[in-house]
């Protein structure tokens, strides 16, 4: 008797609705995972972990004191770089998350200016959004980020107590004020006296930023690196 095997259920979804490339819009072929081949060697790569007084760095002097900062790649308005943000912003993809934060730990590695972080601190939500999105995007890329970087992640101690407006649509000014003060150490002992890396998804004016190591800054000996998937223009 002839025995037949049923393909799995995600099988038969992809036969009839074929997962989409978010880069290109193209349907993926094979082991590919919400970017297909050409997308990823097309992307706007930042990867300035190497380099002193980076772009991400000169975003940040003088806001912030750090160690050290860096970018994976661009942000760039109708290109690759936003579509994935937002497809694991908003669309929640945990697979792209995971993804870009494991390269984005491979930099950091590799570049030897961030061997001396301690642990990865994921830039948080406040409850009622998290709430509403189910997941912190930083988180995930913290997840990934530790896959090839291996550093504890402590997620819950550096939260944000003021339910901020978004920042997209806000000057300089603007997003200073609206994060003011929005950022609080609930747990000083797991940050106290470490090397902090600030993990985040998009640095635009580094407001954000600035803020949530400011906190971490005034506990005793304490230092703060930076690390974001995308920059944006200033």
């Amino acid at each position: 008797m002839r025995h037949y095997r049923f393909a799995p259920l995600q099988e038969l979804l992809r036969l009839f609705f074929p997962a989409i490339c978010y880069g290109c819009g193209q349907p993926l072929e094979g082991d590919e995972q919400s970017l297909c081949v050409h997308c990823m060697s097309h992307l706007p790569l930042a990867r300035n972990a190497a380099i002193v007084d980076n772009a991400t760095e000169l975003r940040l002097m003088g806001r912030v004191h750090f160690d050290a900062a860096a970018s994976y790649m661009y942000f760039k308005q109708g290109l690759v770089s936003q579509r994935i943000v937002h497809a694991i912003k908003y669309r929640g993809d945990e697979a792209l998350g995971l993804r870009m934060g494991l390269l984005m730990g491979r930099d950091l590695a590799q570049c030897g200016r961030f061997d001396s972080v301690d642990c990865l601190v994921p830039v948080p939500l406040h409850r009622s959004k998290l709430w509403q999105r189910g997941y912190n995007q930083s988180l995930l890329l913290c997840q990934g980020i530790a896959k090839t970087f291996p550093r504890p992640i402590v997620a819950d101690a550096l939260v944000r107590v003021i339910a901020t407006d978004t920042q997209t649509d806000k000057d300089r000014i603007g997003r200073m004020d609206n994060i003011h003060k929005a950022f609080m150490v609930r747990n000083v002992s797991a940050l106290q006296g470490r090397h902090v890396l600030l993990v985040d998804d998009v640095l635009t004016t580094g407001a954000t930023l600035s803020e949530c190591a400011d906190v971490v800054l005034a506990l005793p000996d304490t230092k703060v690196s930076i690390a974001t998937l995308t920059l944006a223009n200033g």
